[in-house]
């Protein structure tokens, strides 16, 4: 018998089925590494357009999760793609190293300064311990595949990078933004801290809440400035206030009305008899049905306006306080009188500078009330809200008392309720130099992925406060000021002093501060002037990256062309990054903002260990491979809400396998081709060859024009389309006849493969961004001279395919699937074996027939059958 296998051409290559990424992976980065792969890039683009995307740095404490993975994935496929698209596209990672919550794992470890460790030693600590986690997410972040300069990057606790904050700070200083006030902030009482808006997160608490009755003093003095609608009346008078936070009580300095609201006195009793409370107008429904008063009474009206200077006695204190008028008052919930604590508010503050209160606050650093505070000296406040509604009860202002579930601000790395406690602090100043206009104008001219980041930001800084810069910590960048004993006022040298110490700074690190004998830097003037001790926000640590890194690397611009965070970041380093920028040079340090969302799990909910529906990155490295993490990266949308979970990763590696195998068939296929050898010219290619040629020249323009849109699941969608429908149905099922069973050298195999030589050409640098490792490995598989690697190249250069084919290739599809459909039929029903066992007559209109007669030959092989004929 015959053996007629080896008179055929069969597919073979050495590209495995099976991917092993797990295994096969590591041995992809060795070489990388080993070749010194990041430059040979650098060196091959230099000269080039240069496109830089700053690196916004992790913190340097703990090992990486999922959304880091997102993160630095995102990053890469985009300084990738730049890079096969023609720009020198460098890649400079960085961390964040100062900050509390290094501090805090220190302090566990060795004690807090001054206990059991001294300042020097502490922060030697801190840089050991957060060297330690940059190393092992520095392992991580190779082993995804990203490729950058790992041995080089920047770290904020580098004295260098150190020394260049302060120089910035000068600048900024320089510049007129920089001022000392007494004002509230947000204070972590387990930091004991002053924290910055963005280290502050919203979630849910229970509080107390409670109305409490503030006595009018003068009953004669209110009563004749209502309009009174009945004489009389019984019981006491007050003004009721809302609260949620009863320790705030013992700093309240006046109760605040709104001038244009209306006021009604009203006759009601809530367990104590009968009484007489002023309350809103369009508030005293609701506040009769907290107290479960079924009856009540109005008795008087006025404006707010007309109320201002009535005097209150204090709930448990004996002194007396004032109305007072606010616009901030509203009829959102409570009495529409507010209890005004200006040690405690921002709005607070502000009414009590106006209207001349005393502004004291009565909590120390820890959140404990001071030794001077009566009745609840050395309590913490929240502790005490349970005291102070006893001694509310006992004094008989308290008229009503219950849980309240609310939104509460928390601090971001304890997770614990944060309170305002107005402290002196080093402010960067939203108006004195109309920094907040002159960011929202940048704003503007900045490119925003997705739109709405911009709106996003640009409410945040229309409406944040005075940025607080200061920190009461061990372990940052020192605020490196001098300031007058008795004044406070800066030293008239400041920006001199600060190059000084950025000196010593650059090369002994922020210790040269600490240590600094000031007499060394002021001589005589140390008599008048002393050290201030604060540190300043992380966030201006890594806010300065744009002046630190950006502006000082040789490989690196500014602005730069793009930054890339997570939503998160609008409030926090796109934000800080945007504010130090504005302030020292009057421009963005961005030209665009990609945002991507935060990571849920399969059914939307947030990933938490109790939950049991963490996905940790190494694990999946571990069982599935890097490039599957990659995969599923690029086929999401990242602009909203991001989902994953094992079942999502197994369906990746499932498209990833589908993917793989196309390629895999296009390899075998092209085995014994020599493009330079046999490559066919194109207008010596078959029409079926030249008709994929030019879907996938085609389909490059859509897939290059997402990489510039950063639309990477559009790709993912197009290049997994066109292997399953285009390839996969159609291309190469109709291909193998002709492949395996024609002549080595004839037209009709050259043809093919030359077809499939320019697709895989093409295909490889699509998904290089993406699948890097399984790229790497097909690069070294295709035929041909090969570079170094994948990543040294740029997108394909598809041949002049010259005019558009005269072939209806919709129609030849159209007819080949009504065909197959008849086939199967009669498969089915066992007249006929496989599709070649048919010949087939086909029957049509002039126009179909016309279109089809043009593939001559060809339309067998496109049906898959033993002859096709046209019958008009």
């Amino acid at each position: 018998m015959a053996d007629y296998k080896n008179t055929l051409n069969l597919p073979k290559t050495e590209f495995p089925m099976k991917a092993n990424l797990a295994q096969r992976e590591p041995a992809a980065l060795a070489n990388w590494i080993e070749s010194n792969l990041y430059q040979a890039i650098r060196d091959a683009r230099k000269g080039k357009p240069k496109f830089i995307l700053a690196d916004g740095p992790p913190y340097a404490n703990g090992d990486i999760h999922i959304g880091h993975a997102l993160n630095k994935i995102l990053k890469d496929i985009v300084v990738k793609s730049r890079s096969l698209a023609g720009f020198d596209a460098p890649y400079v990672p960085g961390w964040d190293c100062h900050g509390l919550p290094i501090e805090h794992r220190v302090e566990k470890k060795i004690g807090k300064v001054g206990q059991k460790v001294d300042a020097r030693s502490f922060r030697q600590a801190c840089r050991e311990f957060a060297a330690e986690q940059i190393n092992r997410q520095r392992k991580d972040f190779i082993r995804l595949g990203v490729l950058g300069d790992w041995d080089n990057p920047y770290l904020t606790m580098d004295p260098l990078y150190e020394a260049n904050q302060l120089r910035a700070f000068a600048k900024l200083i320089a510049n007129g933004h920089l001022y000392k006030g007494y004002k509230p902030v947000h204070w972590c009482t387990d930091c004991a801290s002053a924290l910055a808006e963005a280290e502050v997160e919203y979630e849910e608490k229970n509080s107390p809440s409670v109305d409490v009755r503030f006595a009018i003093v003068d009953d004669e003095d209110l009563l004749q400035r209502l309009e009174l609608e009945r004489e009389g009346g019984a019981g006491l008078l007050s003004i009721p206030i809302w609260t949620t936070t009863p320790w705030t009580l013992p700093a309240n300095q006046a109760v605040a009305l709104h001038p244009d609201l209306d006021y009604a006195l009203v006759q009601f009793e809530a367990g104590q008899g009968p009484e007489r409370g002023l309350f809103a107008t369009d508030l005293v429904e609701s506040a009769m049905q907290r107290y479960d008063c079924d009856t009540f009474e109005v008795m008087g009206r006025s404006k707010g306006e007309a109320l201002k200077g009535v005097l209150l006695q204090h709930p448990f204190y004996d002194r007396q306080v004032p109305i007072i008028l606010g616009e901030h008052v509203t009829l959102e919930s409570g009495t529409g009188a507010v209890h005004t604590a200006p040690g405690h508010g921002h709005e607070d503050f502000a009414a009590g500078v106006v209207n001349g209160l005393p502004l004291e606050n009565p909590v120390d650093g820890n959140g404990v009330f001071l030794p001077e505070t009566e009745i609840f000296a050395g309590e913490y406040v929240f502790k005490a809200n349970a005291h102070i509604i006893e001694v509310l009860k006992a004094r008989g202002a308290l008229i009503h008392n219950e849980p309240y579930k609310h939104s509460y601000p928390h601090c971001w790395r304890h997770k614990t309720p944060v309170i305002f406690r107005a402290t002196p602090q080093w402010f960067i100043s939203m108006e004195n130099t109309a920094l907040r206009d002159r960011a929202r104008k940048e704003i503007s001219k900045v490119s925003w992925t997705p739109t709405w980041g911009q709106s996003r930001i640009d409410g945040m800084v229309e409406g944040r406060p005075d940025w607080c810069v200061s920190r009461q910590r061990c372990w940052g960048v020192p605020l490196s000021l001098f300031v007058h004993k008795e004044t406070g006022e800066l030293h008239p040298e400041t920006g001199r002093l600060l190059e000084e110490v950025a000196k010593r700074v650059e090369a002994d690190s922020i210790d040269a501060w600490f240590d600094l004998d000031p007499e060394e830097l002021l001589g005589d003037d140390v008599e008048t002037y002393e050290k201030v001790t604060d540190t300043l926000d992380v966030w201006f640590d890594s806010g300065v990256v744009h002046f630190c890194v950006l502006e000082k690397h040789a490989d690196l611009k500014v602005p730069a062309d793009l930054y890339l965070e997570g939503s998160d970041q609008h409030r926090g380093w796109f934000q800080s990054s945007l504010l130090t920028s504005v302030a020292i040079r009057d421009v963005a340090p961005y030209k665009a903002v990609l945002t991507h969302g935060f990571i849920v799990d399969a059914r939307g909910r947030k990933m938490s260990k109790s939950l049991g529906n963490v996905v940790a990155p190494q694990q999946v490295i571990k069982t599935l491979g890097a490039d599957i993490l990659r995969l599923w990266v690029a086929a999401v949308d990242f602009g909203q809400e991001i989902r994953v979970s094992d079942e999502i990763l197994k369906r990746m590696a499932d498209t990833y396998r589908r993917i793989r195998n196309t390629i895999r068939f296009l390899l075998a296929n092209l085995n014994g081709f020599e493009p330079d050898q046999h490559a066919l010219p194109e207008k010596e290619m078959l029409a079926l060859d030249h008709w994929i040629v030019r879907r996938a020249s085609q389909l490059q323009q859509d897939v290059l024009a997402a990489y510039e849109r950063y639309e990477f699941h559009h790709i993912y969608q197009k290049i997994h389309n066109f292997c399953i429908v285009d390839l996969g149905s159609f291309y190469l099922d109709v291909i193998k006849d002709r492949q395996y069973t024609m002549q080595e050298n004839s037209r009709g195999r050259r043809s093919c493969q030359t077809a499939l030589y320019h697709v895989a050409e093409a295909m490889v640098r699509w998904l290089a961004p993406i699948l890097s490792f399984t790229s790497e490995e097909i690069w070294q598989h295709l035929p041909g001279k090969r570079g170094q690697s994948i990543f040294l190249e740029t997108w394909y250069a598809f041949p002049d395919l010259g005019p558009e084919d005269e072939i209806d290739w919709q129609s030849v599809l159209d007819v080949r699937q009504a065909v197959s459909r008849a086939l199967e039929t009669l498969r089915v029903n066992g007249d006929i074996g496989s599709s070649l066992d048919a010949e087939v007559k086909l029957f049509c209109e002039q126009a179909i027939a016309d279109k089809l007669a043009k593939l001559g030959d060809e339309l067998r092989f496109a049906l898959i059958t033993s002859t096709a004929t046209i019958h008009r």
